[in-house]
């Protein structure tokens, strides 16, 4: 069963950075399309950075230019460097299949920017 880990967040300012770590176990890693997701209270999960299973990344206008996802097929994880943080960033951040769905939830890790 394929477990997600996810790590990194905190508190920062506004223009701050975090990366976050998403550790992926329970299957091979290689070629696998990842994403990373973000939710706040009363809002739908939406997607901040995408790669696809060739590499390619896909983010939305919101963080293009501010967020980088990466993945290492050899430490089984998928990374977010996020920089030039703004207050609207601030959400519970996750991460999972790309489309999302493949795998269960697991319960994320907050990130808060302060202004």
């Amino acid at each position: 069963q394929v477990q997600l880990v996810e790590s990194g967040g905190g508190l920062v300012q506004t223009g701050g950075s975090l990366k976050l770590s998403c550790i992926v176990s329970g299957r091979r890693f290689r070629a696998v399309a990842m994403g990373w997701y973000r939710q706040t209270p009363g809002k739908s999960r939406e997607l901040v950075a995408g790669i696809t299973g060739v590499g390619n990344p896909v983010y939305p206008d919101s963080v293009k230019g501010r967020f980088t996802i990466s993945a290492n097929s050899a430490e089984n994880a998928v990374t977010l460097q996020m920089n030039n943080l703004k207050p609207e960033d601030t959400a519970v951040y996750l991460c999972n299949s790309y489309p999302p769905g493949q795998y269960t939830w697991s319960q994320g890790t907050q990130v808060t920017v302060s202004s």
